[in-house]
């Protein structure tokens, strides 16, 4: 691991540096394919490098800043895919047998918006299969791995994108959520991630696997990143008709405002219902006491039980995602993953009457959280019940029995919903907070993300892999 490439800098690290002078596109993008490359033995986090579209870009970016058009804070910094975007000219597997020779005729509105912000791809990233079930071993490529423990999950569906970014390759990737796929993989690798508020960034040109529940969002190596990534995102899309045509503030105007003042409910027992285990509880209480240091109001809050959103969430995940692959389902189930085949069918046995119970328990859910919002500004919640799992008990470790990841709960509400670091396990895990906040309001949920991740310590830590 000596001769291991350097770690990218974060999103506004590298911008700082490219207007400074000090570095380039060509500089940058040239580390993050050598790194990629060094790590993809060990991690498996990509599915297709782009090294030569990826060099043209950076050529590319680094004229037009030198010819005075530079198009903004991310002009020039490379940038990885979960590989269920579109990229126009490239393969989207959806690390699935059945896609495998995909390729995209135009890009996803959200790769459209990045390459517009002059980002520059350098690849796709490992997922579970379509977005679902996973990790399994029984297709094409191999899961993803975590950076600190390789032995250990990365979280998923947007397993790559986290490995990715944690292993200091992209300095951003983007994921999905569909009941936790971006925060999931943020909470487990320890970096950002944030899932917008439903209908926030299009998800056109995105694998679909739950129509009302998919989100489209960033994982990144800071809050900070998230933020710069949103405003790239963030905007009506016509061609998508889960947007929600709602007006973009500027979200790096208020990131450093902090949080003195702000209104904290902190949903304690909500994560002692969800089996959040003692290291994790104990993180959070001082994540708690840290925003109170800071100057906000945090109060103990309550919301329904958690078996009720996940219930919630299955019926309409699997119901809606059965709609979308039952004819292969029926015509060439061989070509998916067993576990993702299994998953799958399940949407078989729910019936339009549990569909449509699921949908009228998803309104009296989300006026309970909304409830919530009327007093205070901000909700504090665990993301993770503890730290990662070992990968070889991930279908029948003990695990699973009495603990859930807090993450579903604002897929079925579509609030706004950001995880970040807030401390490690006595294995050297991450552990994770979860900040959720009012519809639309993702840039008071940067903004007190922000002011906790400048007055703790865990940017400083970094996967034990160079």
């Amino acid at each position: 691991m000596s001769t291991l490439p350097a770690r990218l800098p974060t999103l506004a690290e590298a911008s700082a540096a490219i207007a400074a002078g000090a570095t380039s596109p060509v500089i940058l993008t040239e580390a993050a394919i050598a790194r990629a490359e060094a790590l993809q033995p060990t991690l498996s986090a990509f599915i297709t490098l782009a090294g030569d579209r990826a060099r043209e870009a950076a050529r590319r970016a680094e004229a037009e800043i030198a010819a005075g058009r530079k198009r903004g804070p991310l002009h020039g910094i490379p940038y990885a895919l979960k590989d269920i975007y579109d990229v126009a000219g490239l393969p989207t597997t959806a690390h699935s047998r059945l896609l495998r020779n995909n390729v995209a005729g135009e890009d996803a509105e959200t790769t459209a918006r990045l390459e517009a912000a002059g980002m520059i791809l350098i690849g796709k990233l490992a997922t579970h299969e379509f977005a679902t079930g996973g990790p399994a071993w029984d297709t094409e490529w191999p899961p993803a791995l975590n950076p600190w423990n390789l032995d250990h999950f990365p979280g998923g569906s947007s397993s790559g994108s986290g490995a990715a970014v944690a292993a200091g390759i992209v300095p951003m990737a983007l994921g999905t959520d569909t009941s936790g796929s971006i925060r999931l993989p943020a909470a487990y690798c320890g970096v950002a991630g944030l899932k917008p508020t439903y209908g926030r960034v299009s998800r056109r040109g995105v694998v679909p696997l739950s129509f009302s529940l998919d989100h489209c969002g960033p994982l990144a190596a800071t809050v900070q990143d998230c933020a710069l990534v949103m405003q790239a995102l963030a905007g009506h899309d016509p061609r998508d008709p889960g947007a929600a045509d709602q007006p973009v503030p500027d979200y790096s105007a208020t990131l450093k405002n902090g949080v003195h003042g702000l209104r904290i409910g902190y949903a304690k027992a909500f994560n002692a219902d969800a089996g959040v285990d003692a290291v994790q509880s104990a993180a959070l209480d001082e994540a708690a006491r840290v925003f109170e240091r800071l100057g906000a109001v945090v109060e103990e809050v309550a919301l329904p039980p958690i078996s009720l959103f996940n219930a919630c969430t299955r019926a309409i995940s699997h119901g809606e995602s059965f709609a979308i692959h039952q004819k292969d389902l029926r015509e060439r189930p061989e070509l998916y993953a067993r576990v993702t085949r299994e998953r799958l069918m399940m949407g078989a046995f729910v019936s339009s009457t549990q569909y449509v119970q699921a949908q009228r328990l998803r309104r009296r859910l989300t006026e309970a959280v909304d409830a919530v919002f009327e007093k205070h500004d901000l909700l504090l919640t665990a993301t993770i019940p503890g730290a990662a799992p070992r990968m070889d008990e991930m279908e029948t470790g003990p695990w699973r029995r009495n603990q859930q990841p807090i993450t579903a709960v604002f897929n079925v509400t579509g609030h706004p919903a950001l995880c970040q670091p807030c401390g490690f396990s006595q294995n050297g895990l991450p552990l994770s907070l979860q900040l959720a906040g009012r519809n639309f309001d993702e840039a008071t949920v940067l903004q007190a993300g922000h002011a906790y991740e400048q007055a703790t310590p865990w940017l400083g830590r970094r996967p034990p892999l160079g």
